[in-house]
């Protein structure tokens, strides 16, 4: 059994690469017509284009593993059914479950090392190439960033730091603000417990500000409530939706658990969205596999049907998952419970139809 169990599991693992390097061929050849333009409009050297695109694979290879999963694990019985292996196997005895274990045991090792590339390769290869893309090409400058569900921003003449409850809502915890000038020197600084900002500009509750005098020092005056003006609105402070990607897992989790509000549950969706899609291609496998048995037994097909069935089987997947992540941010629903819906009813099914297939 361990010379069946080494042989499927290294098949498995040899389709795997092949269906990832086409698909990933096929990305990055989609990605570099998409985006040669932008480069060349910008000046920059076909070096660093090159640079984006072969960082830009960790993300390619996590975005086609579900479906690089379920056509490996498809190629791989197909395989054996197509040259008389699997009836062979089946013929001495051996279980359909038993074979497809190997096929399993590899899918679940390479999700685990996925899941540590999204863990300490994708953040930063994704940070390289947000900032390739944005700052080099784009060139927009981002000014802000975020530490510890902290986020600081440097403005046109100082810097902000707060915590932002709701990221709905223009409302502040901890606002703190600090003006400089031309030698560095504090001219102002303001620290306020709350601040609000609407349609009267900007307005601070139970906090202190500080002014440089022109003889030196400073003038200290706290209030309760305070109205004025800063140089920049709430719409200037925050990174866009891409930088999400640049959070590892461990991020993910620990602002979901430091989120209150709706600001943690949507932290909830956004990592159980992470996690779900990675884990995605087991159950997909786990239901694809019988499916290529059925279609030999009652059709007397194998590949040329399976891979057809597969890749829509896979599409449907995506499509569920993607409409039940839109259902998941526009409901109250436990987060956990949509987002693993797909996984739980088609392992159950899966397993079901595997065990099926050995009467």
């Amino acid at each position: 059994m361990k010379l069946l169990d080494r042989y499927l599991f290294i098949q498995f693992c040899k389709h795997l690469l092949l269906v990832l390097a086409s698909l990933v061929s096929i990305y990055l050849l989609v990605n570099f017509f998409e985006r040669l333009d932008n480069f060349l409009e910008a000046g920059k050297s076909a070096g660093l284009l090159a640079r984006f695109l072969l960082l830009k694979i960790p993300l390619m290879c996590e975005q086609l593993l579900p479906v690089g999963l379920l056509l490996a694990g498809i190629i791989t019985l197909g395989l054996l059914n197509h040259h008389h292996e699997l009836l062979a196997l089946t013929a001495a005895g051996i279980p359909v479950t038993r074979i497809t274990r190997p096929l399993l045991g590899g899918a679940v090792v390479v999700t685990l090392l996925f899941l540590a590339s999204s863990q300490w390769l994708l953040p930063p290869t994704a940070a390289t190439t947000n900032r390739i893309w944005f700052e080099e090409v784009k060139q927009e400058i981002p000014r802000g960033i975020e530490r510890n569900g902290k986020t600081f921003f440097r403005g046109e003449a100082g810097i902000y730091a707060f915590s932002r409850p709701d990221p709905h809502l223009n409302s502040f915890r901890a606002f703190s603000y600090t003006a400089w000038n031309e030698k560095f020197e504090a001219m102002l600084v303001l620290f306020a417990q709350q601040a609000e900002f609407g349609p009267d500009g900007w307005s601070f509750t139970s906090g202190q500000i500080k002014r440089r005098k022109p003889t030196g020092g400073y003038e200290v005056k706290n209030f309760e409530h305070l109205t004025m003006p800063l140089p920049e609105e709430p719409a200037n402070f925050f990174r866009p939706e891409n930088r999400q990607g640049e959070l590892s897992l461990s991020q993910l989790y620990h602002n979901a658990m430091s989120g209150q509000g709706r600001a943690g549950r949507e932290a909830w969706l956004t990592f159980h969205q992470r996690l779900s899609y990675l884990l995605l291609g087991l159950p997909l496998l786990l239901l694809g596999l019988p499916m290529l048995l059925l279609a030999h037994r009652k059709l007397g097909h194998d590949l040329t049907l399976a891979i057809p069935i597969s890749s829509g089987l896979a599409f449907a997947a995506w499509g569920w998952w993607s409409a039940s992540q839109a259902l998941a941010a526009g409901t109250q629903a436990s987060p956990a419970l949509i987002a693993w819906s797909m996984h739980i009813l088609a392992s159950g099914l899966g397993a079901i139809l595997i065990r099926q297939q050995n009467r």
